[in-house]
């Protein structure tokens, strides 16, 4: 189908009728006119073979129709263009009239003997330019008013071919290349800004002061343009055959597992089939009456599943309505619905820690929380009662730091609640504090050198504290007095930290006397490098000199 383009011999005609009849407004000589001759000519061959290839459309439209049964919305579409075709041979049969006349009123041909070398007839009135006016011009202006009678033909048919067009749901992008045929200065966009030719009616544009092969050229143009009105018409119509049919020209072979995720063992089952989809036609489709994005006629369903669950109750079987519209061809629509099913996993929190049962207080117990029916969905944010959480690098890390009794732990991804989980909270064990000489742990059952001149003064964690948090494991015994006891009377004392310097007081000190050691205070870093006061599990210690 040409789809009412004109045709590259149409193009190259029709520029050149432009070009002449700007070149026939100078007064030009004969040869310009002799020219228009040709143009006439050229037109009429082309129009001749536009014809042709419409009822050649027209042909198959009523064959297309018969072999698909004579189907009602297809006999209309025929009817339609039968009509189409008929109003295009009737104000075709006109122009061909109106020709004729313009060549009878200008003298008709002048016939030539058949030994005369060239055309066998002339134009008696080639260079007439007065005759073929008159009859056109309005008769306000002194003419016969033919033209009027033209114009209104030709808009005439513009109008009856964009109505049929329009009630077979032709888009506004189509309808609007139906414009009319024959139009005044200040409607043409060639001549609406030429000052020369403002105020002039569609006959004046067309005829006047033109010679009469113009004439029958320009009159060829419009036949050319009534035939391409034609054909655009066919084409469309020609499209609506069968409209109501949809060709499936996209298949492909489906799988629908019963499930992609299969344990060892167990057997894997699977539906296949074959799924069709139409290139021509872009489908609307909802779920629950909400559209989804269509890509290649495919539709991706995309939603947070979500379900009350009761008692023990560990899946929940849901459903959501999947909904297809497509747009038939030939107008209307129809839609394609199904009721799905799906099963909701209550979703299952699996904690692993080194301390599961209980975290301990103010400090950061480290947990992995997840739950595996989410898959790679999962995307934790977390928030606890009785204490404060800290995310982790990867999906399901978490630190959580007590700050009373009890922490509810709640576990939510993309945007929806999982669950919780209850922690008891422990207090951090007792440290046990232990001297240390240059060689070794002190034994106070034995006792220590009078002369020793430092200790080491260490506070020793919780074994068990100590591996599962060893970031929150770290103390130091910060303030420390020593006292030289004689006697049963402290002579002299000294004060220090973790390093215990002892030599002020080890001039003095015998053979049976006691260094008694008091821990003032005890400090205790934490995960986040923080420093806190902490009791010790032993607040002094006597060590017998020897």
């Amino acid at each position: 189908m040409s789809g009412g383009k004109e045709t590259g011999r149409q193009k190259m005609v029709g520029m050149m009728y432009l070009v002449l009849t700007a070149l026939l407004a100078l007064n030009v000589s004969n040869t310009i006119i002799d020219k228009f001759v040709f143009i006439n000519e050229s037109l009429v061959s082309a129009n001749n073979e536009t014809q042709d290839r419409n009822i050649q459309i027209m042909e198959s439209i009523v064959k297309t129709v018969d072999e698909t049964g004579n189907r009602e919305a297809d006999l209309k579409v025929m009817e339609a263009a039968q009509l189409v075709h008929e109003k295009t041979d009737a104000l075709m049969t006109k122009m061909v009239a109106l020709k004729d006349t313009m060549v009878a009123i200008t003298g008709g041909y002048i016939e030539y003997e058949p030994s005369y070398v060239g055309d066998a007839k002339h134009l008696a009135g080639k260079t007439d330019y007065s005759k073929v006016g008159h009859y056109m011009m309005p008769v306000e202006e002194g003419g016969q008013g033919k033209g009027q009678e033209v114009k209104d033909q030709l808009n005439g048919f513009a109008e009856e071919i964009k109505s049929i067009m329009d009630e077979f749901g032709a888009p506004e992008s189509e309808l609007s290349k139906f414009k009319p045929i024959a139009v005044d200065a200040v409607d043409d966009p060639v001549y609406n800004k030429d000052p020369n030719q403002q105020g002039k009616v569609f006959a004046q544009l067309a005829f006047s002061d033109s010679p009469t092969p113009a004439c029958l050229a320009t009159v060829a143009d419009f036949q050319s343009k009534i035939l391409s009105y034609e054909t655009r018409a066919m084409a469309f119509l020609s499209s609506k055959v069968g409209a109501g049919d949809i060709a499936f020209d996209q298949i492909v072979a489906m799988v629908r597992p019963e499930s992609k995720y299969v344990a060892a063992g167990t057997p894997y089952k699977a539906e296949m089939f074959i799924a069709a989809s139409a290139s021509a036609i872009v489908p609307t489709m909802t779920y629950n009456g909400k559209p989804i994005k269509v890509e290649s006629g495919v539709g991706l369903v995309e939603f947070t599943a979500s379900a009350k669950f009761s008692g023990k109750e560990m899946q929940k079987r849901q459903t959501f309505e999947a909904a297809i519209t497509i747009d038939l061809p030939g107008g209307g629509d129809t839609t394609y619905s199904s009721t799905e099913e799906y099963f909701v996993m209550k979703p299952v929190i699996q904690i692993q820690s080194a301390s599961v049962g209980a975290l301990y207080f103010n400090c950061g117990n480290k947990l992995d929380v997840q739950v595996p029916a989410l898959g790679t969905t999962y995307n934790p944010v977390f928030s606890a009662k009785g204490g404060s959480t800290i995310k982790g690098a990867t999906a399901g890390a978490v630190t959580i730091v007590p700050n009373s009794k009890e922490v509810v732990l709640s576990v939510s991804s993309n945007g929806n609640r999982i669950g919780s989980r209850t922690f008891g909270v422990r207090p951090i064990p007792a440290v046990e504090i232990k001297a240390f000489s240059d060689r070794g742990e002190v034994d106070i059952s034995k006792g220590i050198p009078a002369k020793t001149p430092r200790l080491s003064i260490r506070a020793i964690p919780d074994a068990g504290f100590k591996e599962f948090l060893p970031d929150d494991a770290k103390f130091q015994v910060s303030q420390i007095v020593a006292t030289l006891v004689s006697g049963g009377i402290g002579r002299q004392s000294v004060k220090g930290s973790g390093k215990l310097n002892l030599s002020a007081i080890a001039s003095s000190a015998r053979k049976g006397d006691i260094l008694v050691l008091e821990f003032k205070q005890v400090k205790r870093q934490n995960f986040k490098g923080n420093v806190e006061n902490f009791n010790a599990y032993n607040r002094s210690m006597s060590i017998p000199l020897k």
